[in-house]
């Protein structure tokens, strides 16, 4: 008898880049009693939120919690970031980061763009020379990890050339940080983007935003930044506070979550997060090659360790072998996005499924359905190399740095 998964039915594994599949304490905090937003006991809880996740970011400055998914907060930045007089340099090496030039344009004075194939990342020289020829540039924006291609941008180098420039940097960091060593501080950062949704294992609702004193300045001095909007990171300034008022309704049930995942995640320690995180990557890579398939990056050094994307095979169909793998063996993967859809699958390691025995279900699963479907692939080979990469317990060329990969 063959087992099958019907489309209807919940997947046994959600191996996806996000949304994940939510670790069980934060599904337990979004169970808990639902508070009145101004009963001083939540106000008096939302400070102490806010200074964890302050903690988490390994930043000084208080961070802000913007009450929508991160692309709010993406959008929100540039808004309020940009203004009207502005040159703004967009470092383009996937999806989300050509995404990022749609806002941009909107508000500045000219988009400058250094785009490069979405099967690499940027380098830095370009930026340097770019930065040399435009010195009037004051805002440069990088996504760190570029989800649709699983690359990861050198932004720590980046961030030093715009804090040496001057210009203020807005870093896409929403599927990257709390999977690697990516935070404000060590990438020079003054919008430091992320969400709760991938690597720290809560579902997508939150936006997490660490701002600079330069940030602040700047925005405060654009007049065209949002006040009394969805879009205003300003209106949430001191919002952490228990003596303020928040700027509307705050998602009471996703602080709860958020309250545990920062738990988990201090409690266990982050840099073993990364490093677990970075293992199980390794392992699903090493299994990927093994079996006769090919990396979507041109290189393994910067390869995502929170996202491993595999190349469709020459005479596959993306969307049939990801109908396979999930019907045959209840595993969910992700498809590409935009430039990259069609072209490769993703598979994700971020908070819950960042274990690497989930590397093992990947590598037999996505194997086992390219097999069945006519391709010539080693299954055998890309599980034991799973194996021998856990077992020797190394990250493997990618490391576990994020921010200097």
């Amino acid at each position: 008898m063959t087992l099958s998964i019907k489309p209807d039915e919940d997947p046994t594994f959600t191996l996806t880049t996000g949304p994940v599949d939510a670790y069980p304490q934060v599904l337990r905090g979004l169970g808990k009693p639902v508070m009145y937003d101004y009963d001083p006991a939540f106000q008096g809880f939302y400070e102490r939120v806010t200074q964890k996740l302050r903690s988490a970011l390994r930043t000084p400055h208080m961070p802000v919690i913007l009450q929508g998914e991160p692309v709010l907060a993406l959008e929100a930045g540039a808004a309020s970031l940009i203004a009207a007089d502005d040159v703004v340099l967009n470092l383009v090496s996937g999806v989300y980061g050509a995404g990022f030039g749609f806002w941009a344009k909107r508000y500045c004075r000219e988009l400058l763009e250094i785009r490069v194939p979405y099967n690499e990342v940027i380098d830095p020289a370009s930026v340097a020379a770019m930065l040399k020829s435009r010195p009037d540039i004051r805002i440069i924006a990088v996504c760190h990890h570029d989800t649709p291609s699983g690359t990861i941008n050198p932004v720590a180098e980046i961030g030093r050339m715009a804090a040496a420039h001057g210009a203020c940097l807005l870093v896409d960091a929403v599927s990257s940080w709390a999977g690697m060593d990516i935070g404000p501080e060590n990438c020079h950062a003054d919008l430091f983007v992320t969400g709760p949704n991938k690597c720290l294992g809560c579902p997508p609702a939150l936006s997490l935003v660490g701002v600079s004193p330069r940030a602040w300045q700047k925005m405060k001095a654009n007049p065209a930044a949002p006040r009394d909007s969805i879009l205003s990171i300003l209106d949430w300034e001191e919002a952490w506070r228990r003596d303020r008022p928040f700027p509307f309704t705050p998602s009471v049930a996703e602080i709860n979550g958020l309250d545990a995942a920062l738990d988990l995640y201090l409690g266990e320690g982050p840099e073993k997060v990364w490093e677990r995180h970075a293992l199980t990557a390794a392992a699903c890579r090493a299994g990927v090659q093994a079996m006769g398939l090919a990396l979507w990056p041109v290189s393994e050094r910067f390869a995502s360790p929170t996202t491993t994307a595999v190349r469709i095979p020459a005479g596959l169909d993306d969307a049939a072998i990801r109908a396979t793998v999930r019907a045959r063996y209840g595993v969910m993967f992700s498809s590409g996005r935009g430039e990259t859809q069609g072209k490769l699958l993703r598979i994700g390691h971020m908070g819950p499924t960042a274990r690497p025995l989930y590397a093992v279900v990947a590598i037999s699963a996505l194997g086992g359905a390219i097999r069945s479907l006519g391709a010539v692939v080693d299954v055998a080979a890309g599980m034991a190399a799973a194996l021998a990469t856990i077992d020797a317990g190394t990250a493997g060329p990618s490391g576990v740095t994020g921010a200097s990969a």
